[in-house]
């Protein structure tokens, strides 16, 4: 499904954050990338969901090798790809009620048919009353505005969902209430999973495998 061979990457060319990384995930499996703070996970995390360019190496996705990244990627890689950062806040418009937060990517791949539907659809299965629906991000807790943006990484229904520290800022119950949700989508659908964490009892319990930075698949790294 997800192939990444010899990646480097970063924000300057002269200090890449992640150097020479080999990482991989099969059709359906479930893999966790295990690291610290700032050893760069979230950047590798990024290329794999195409939205950032690496400096060197191969990236493979659904048996197609990937030559554009952001709004250079061919759509159907870029809708084959959902993902859901650590931070909701920085990854929602504001301006937007949760409602339309899910239904974004529909609208921006000319799908606006759909909206209606599957909106109704995603907002029980991540928890969201009508009346959080037509909230504002500034409006809703955390927890409340990470259960919209995991709904809106599903709403494509991609192949391969990307969990970057999705549940570092949630409670124990919200967390608990997420990964059930992800793992329910994966069950009907058979998607991919690359969760990405620093907790370690979460990723093993969640994952089939769990790859330590610097070990097994992800090689050649430097931590720090």
């Amino acid at each position: 499904m997800l192939e990444l061979t010899r990646i480097t990457a970063g924000y300057d060319r002269r200090a890449p954050v992640v150097r020479d990384v080999f990482l991989s995930v099969g059709y359906g499996e479930a893999v966790g990338l295990l690291g610290p703070s700032g050893c760069g996970k979230s950047t590798l995390a990024k290329v794999a969901a195409l939205l950032h360019r690496p400096d060197a190496g191969t990236m493979t996705l659904d048996g197609t090798v990937v030559r554009g990244w952001r709004h250079r990627a061919p759509q159907e890689q870029r809708t084959a790809v959902g993902v859901v950062f650590q931070q909701p806040r920085l990854s929602a418009d504001p301006r937007l009620s949760l409602r339309e937060l899910i239904a974004q990517p529909l609208r921006s791949t000319g799908r606006r048919r759909e909206v209606p539907a599957r909106v109704a659809e995603l907002a029980p299965l991540v928890g969201l009353s009508e009346e959080l629906l037509e909230r504002r991000p500034h409006a809703v807790s955390d927890g409340q505005l990470q259960r919209a943006c995991l709904a809106r990484a599903l709403v494509l229904r991609p192949g391969l969902l990307i969990c970057d520290e999705m549940t570092a800022m949630l409670d124990a119950s919200t967390t608990a209430a997420l990964v059930a949700v992800v793992e329910t989508y994966r069950a009907e659908s058979g998607a991919a999973l690359l969760a990405v964490g620093h907790d370690r009892v979460l990723l093993e319990r969640w994952c089939d495998r769990t790859v330590r930075w610097g070990e097994r698949s992800v090689e050649r790294v430097p931590v720090g």
